[in-house]
């Protein structure tokens, strides 16, 4: 994990990202206090798994109201 001034962060910003998108945790510092983290985001699924998807909604208990009456009943509730 990398430490870097303010300064230095404005200064070398593109070799600091290069450092995060290689995985690694960075530490801004004002005054040698860390202020801020900056770290790799995790990377989002590329693929959806429609067959758990199914499982889930298989899962759920079934709605007394179809969809347009439930959306009305929270439209005339305040929702």
């Amino acid at each position: 994990m990398g430490a870097y001034s303010i300064a230095e962060a404005k200064a070398q910003l593109s070799e600091i990202l290069k450092k995060v998108e290689a995985g690694e945790e960075v530490t801004i510092t004002r005054r040698g206090q860390p202020i801020a983290s900056i770290r790799p985001v995790k990377p989002r699924p590329t693929a959806i798994d429609w067959a758990e998807i199914a499982r889930l909604r298989k899962a759920l208990p079934k709605s007394r109201l179809s969809a347009a009456k439930l959306i009305r009943e929270m439209r005339d509730a305040g929702f």
